[in-house]
């Protein structure tokens, strides 16, 4: 008799329509409207609309900070993520549960209880302030929240190769005399790099795209704490619809090529790792 080879989903015209419908109405269509847009701009009238001064400030503030809290997120990431799947303690499913709290807490709360936390009579700033370091209304304040918001994509990325690892590869590397740090830098970071990297991109994007929690505890002062989508709420509210898509573009082509660069780079450390 021949094999029957089953699926767990059958109907692959089916499942492919419903899903490029879906994929359709909620990301091609609206991004494509953003772009129609945008393009009803001349060259010089698009260039002048996201090339100012306060344009610039706000790119070199939303991807800066952006970029140092996914790193951050690598390191403590990696950290958090290890201690949870290589030791038992007390408590451990709850701290566990805890690092999903982000995704179901909303964005606009984090910010309110960090500027309430760092402000000059804060519980933490009226101490920090004096000291000379300022949390509320400055880049510190924005990568903090933006750490907390993008914490869980590294964390989940990790874990299951944590998990997969194979405990005799590193006794194999201590029996061959490599140390810990031997092991972990040839062994175990090589394995874990592309979900390293994958971890960055998810949280770099988040970073990107964060609204709710940066504009409580930024300040939004134009040239120095002032995020890009807020400068595109700014543009709405002053009804000027075309420029605040022309800058919408400009983050959208600027995250679409980090990614692609990030992808890249994924993909050239798995097939070197």
């Amino acid at each position: 008799m021949a094999s029957v080879n089953r699926r767990v989903l059958p109907g692959f015209s089916l499942s492919l329509g419903y899903s490029v419908t879906y994929l359709s109405l909620l990301v091609l269509i609206p991004l494509g409207a953003c772009f129609l847009k945008a393009s009803s701009l001349s060259l010089s009238e698009f260039w002048a609309a996201v090339w100012t001064d306060q344009a610039q400030a706000a790119y070199r503030t939303t991807f800066g900070c952006a970029l140092v809290a996914a790193a951050i997120n690598v390191f403590i990431g990696l950290i958090v993520g290890w201690t949870l799947v290589r030791y038992d303690f007390p408590l451990k499913r709850m701290f566990d549960a805890l690092v999903d709290l982000p995704f179901a807490l909303p964005t606009a709360v984090a910010g309110m209880v960090y500027a309430t936390l760092y402000v000059e009579n804060g519980w933490l700033g009226q101490f920090l302030v004096p000291m000379g370091i300022e949390v509320a209304h400055s880049k510190l304040g924005i990568v903090m929240v933006l750490v907390f918001t993008g914490f869980p994509f590294v964390v989940r990325t990790v874990q299951p190769v944590l998990e997969a690892l194979d405990a005799e590869t590193e006794e194999a590397a201590s029996i061959l005399g490599a140390n810990r740090l031997q092991t972990f830098m040839r062994v175990i970071l090589p394995t874990m790099l592309p979900a390293i990297v994958t971890g960055f991109a998810l949280a770099f994007a988040r970073a990107v795209g964060e609204y709710g929690s940066v504009i409580f505890i930024s300040g939004n002062v134009r040239f120095e704490t002032e995020i890009a989508p807020m400068l595109i709420v700014s543009r709405l509210e002053q009804f000027a619809y075309r420029e605040a898509t022309a800058i919408a573009v400009v983050l959208l082509t600027a995250s679409f090529v980090l990614l692609a660069l990030i992808n890249v780079l994924e993909k050239w450390s798995k097939r070197h790792g």
